[in-house]
């Protein structure tokens, strides 16, 4: 092969490596205080929210386990942000991703590398160039290793970087080691007076920019929705995982919120859900189970919700109890209660705490 092949393998081969990398770990990716008392700890977010504008809805997460689809999971330690909806007339719907943005204030998220290598080699189809990839890393230093797929020939690549924060919010990868077939390409290209933003030829990728031996990636941009903005603060590995912080002092918060139970907690504003819309929203999903993370699919969140149960609250607020998504039950749900049931007072009632179906 030529070598400019090898050189556009292995700019392929970076620009698939940064996209993949920046587009799982930031979240996608949704306390007050757990059940019990009223935390100390929440702070409220106060966003740019001009006066014609409805209020957000206030949001806290501790141990999430955010599912997006069968490839897809981040693990949120905790976040203090908001919802902010896209559109003036529309409310935000959880329904809905694209209905608003979430604005983190505080936030710790991680995802392993492991599942990060699963995510990118799932969604390569025939065509993609690089695959069978594996992503391992230490503090700031990222390598991959896979093998990239030029006119028929396998050639086995690796990328070594260091990851970390720019100052402008987006995960910055300073390539400083390139190699297919094992011979080093990075010295070829100082050679030549050539760079990685050289190879791609001035090819604008939305989200993605090329600056030297340097590749900044947009999470905002690259990332599906609900999108997420914030203070990306740092970026780092502590193994099996990658980290994102967002805010100054969310180890802080962490440390201080070790023992709450496991939530998702929505306040104020307005937001729909299925077919209802709640209006001065007070709505939290609790983790039901003793599971060290709250496993919340938001593709199919209301299967949770019908196999877990409800409480209201004095405030007409909303304590939802769920189970973790693989201890959803096989069997049919029991039926509803039919015009039948109500039109006969000598028919017991369901059993308290069953799910109703259809």
């Amino acid at each position: 092969m030529k070598r400019t092949g090898l050189l556009a393998a292995a700019a392929a081969a970076a620009l698939l490596a940064g996209v993949g990398v920046s587009r799982y770990v930031a979240v996608e990716h949704k306390r007050p205080a757990s059940p019990a008392p009223a935390s100390p700890g929440i702070q409220t977010v106060h966003a740019a929210v001009t006066a014609d504008q409805p209020p957000p809805t206030r949001i806290h997460a501790h141990n999430l386990l955010l599912r997006k689809g069968p490839d897809f999971r981040i693990y949120v330690r905790w976040l203090n942000g908001q919802l902010v909806r896209t559109n003036q007339n529309v409310d935000p719907s959880l329904d809905e991703p694209n209905s608003f943005v979430l604005e983190v204030q505080q936030g710790v998220v991680h995802a392993q590398m492991a599942d990060i290598s699963h995510f990118m080699n799932s969604g390569a189809g025939p065509d993609t160039p690089l695959r069978d990839i594996s992503i391992t890393g230490d503090k700031d230093h990222i390598s991959l290793h896979g093998t990239i797929h030029k006119l028929h020939i396998p050639l086995p690549i690796a990328l070594e970087g260091a990851v970390s924060a720019s100052p402008d919010g987006r995960i910055h990868l300073q390539v400083n080691h390139l190699s297919v077939l094992k011979v080093p390409l990075k010295g070829v290209l100082g050679s030549f007076h050539l760079t990685i933003a050289d190879l791609m030829g001035g090819k604008k990728i939305p989200g993605i920019e090329a600056t030297g031996n340097d590749l900044y990636f947009d999470t905002q941009t690259l990332l599906p929705a609900p999108h997420i903005h914030g203070k990306l603060s740092t970026v780092h590995v502590v193994n099996p995982d990658i980290v994102v912080m967002y805010g100054d002092n969310a180890k802080d918060d962490v440390a201080r919120t070790e023992q709450w139970h496991n939530f998702l907690a929505l306040k104020g504003g307005t937001l729909g859900f299925g077919k209802l819309t709640m209006h001065q929203v007070d709505l939290i999903m609790i983790d039901a189970s003793k599971d060290p993370w709250f496993d919340l699919d938001l593709v199919n969140y209301q299967a949770q919700l019908v196999y877990g149960y409800t409480r209201m609250t004095p405030q007409a607020g909303l304590q939802i109890f769920m189970p973790d998504l693989d201890e959803l039950p096989h069997q049919q749900a029991p039926k509803a209660v039919t015009a039948q049931w109500i039109k006969d007072r000598s028919l017991p009632p369901p059993p308290a705490g069953l799910p109703a179906t259809d």
